[in-house]
């Protein structure tokens, strides 16, 4: 089981591939992109891109260095047949530096990069919602080698599709950046704070009326009101609990660290950190939790003491017993019951 991690800069991949990363991810938005369509979605990201070619250059040449493979991401939901045509250039001066993979949304897309460059792996993004062994096969016969499962998939749809599909790879989200609807539904991109942030974390006040145009009763205005308190609780989860951090550095947030033994179990060939706006630091303490907690599934541990250990990590018992942080919930359910 592979742990893959995200970067932003060249001088990242050191130091997460020190503390067990063994695949990375980044995006680019080179100034011609920019100069040409005067748009930022080469790949949902408007920041936390690599933006020259000479740093693609050398994040390839490190990782490797480091024993380690680089994707580099172009999972737009959609492009333009110009914007199509602009990809293709990019995938072709990633594979011209030796790169390892793509990770692509759009199927058509799959199909041609697949065909085009037989030397680079092809990834589907959880952006393009493929939640199953139909899906899956569609995706091999397109030509990837890799599956990214949407971040609510189970874990025992996983497993099913791994079992089912194993000539094409699986891979998971383990830990940060939870998404509160389904991201390959969203047509936004996910904007930097100061200009407004993503569109879902709205702060948007709502009044209610009651269908006759009246006033809600009291205890009908209270019961709201604790329902929007209560949403807003959820929404603070799934946004990395504010993307707080322990005094360590730790991270909150979205967490399938106590997944990990079910995953490996159902043949889940990779586990993916999300975050490539994030601070290094974030990534650095991201990459230690997931490694520490994976070498003791390795080293035999069972569900529970693997559990009990991933939730003082940081520690999380208070988070963890709400199940809003949870992207496998069903581990939690699975222990009360």
């Amino acid at each position: 089981m592979r742990i893959v991690a995200p970067i932003s800069r060249v001088a990242e991949i050191a130091p997460l591939a020190q503390a067990g990363a063994s695949e990375f991810y980044c995006g680019l938005l080179p100034p011609e992109w920019l100069g040409r369509f005067h748009a930022l979605n080469a790949n949902r990201r408007p920041s936390g891109n690599l933006t020259r070619y000479e740093d693609l250059a050398a994040a390839v040449e490190q990782a490797h260095a480091h024993g380690a493979a680089l994707s580099l991401v172009l999972n737009a939901q959609h492009y333009s047949a110009a914007q199509a045509e602009a990809a293709v250039q990019i995938a072709q001066r990633f594979a011209e530096l030796g790169g390892d993979a793509l990770i692509v949304s759009d199927l058509g897309l799959v199909q041609l990069l697949a065909a085009r460059f037989p030397a680079l792996r092809v990834h589907v993004s959880s952006v393009a919602t493929c939640r199953n062994a139909a899906a899956a096969r569609l995706c091999r016969e397109l030509g990837a080698r890799r599956l990214i499962l949407p971040r609510d998939v189970t874990l025992a749809e996983a497993a099913a599709i791994a079992a089912a599909v194993p000539d094409i790879e699986v891979e998971a989200f383990v830990l940060n950046d939870g998404c509160i609807f389904e991201e390959g539904a969203c047509h936004t991109i996910h904007l930097p704070g100061q200009l407004g942030g993503p569109i879902c974390l709205d702060r948007y006040q709502y009044r209610y009326r009651r269908r006759d145009g009246g006033e809600p009763s009291p205890r009908l205005a209270a019961r709201l009101q604790e329902n929007d308190e209560a949403y807003e609780r959820w929404l603070w989860y799934r946004f990395s609990c504010g993307f707080s951090t322990t005094p360590e550095g730790l991270p909150f947030g979205p967490c399938g660290l106590c997944a990990i033994p079910a995953l490996r179990r159902g043949k889940v060939a990779a586990i993916k950190i999300a975050g490539r706006e994030a601070p290094s630091a974030r990534k650095l303490a991201s990459v230690t939790m997931v490694k520490a907690v994976l070498e003791r599934v390795r080293g035999g541990a069972d569900d529970a003491a693997v559990r009990r250990f991933a939730t003082q990590l940081r520690p999380s018992e208070a988070h963890c017993a709400t199940g809003f942080m949870c992207y496998y919930p069903e581990v939690l359910r699975a222990e009360a019951g």
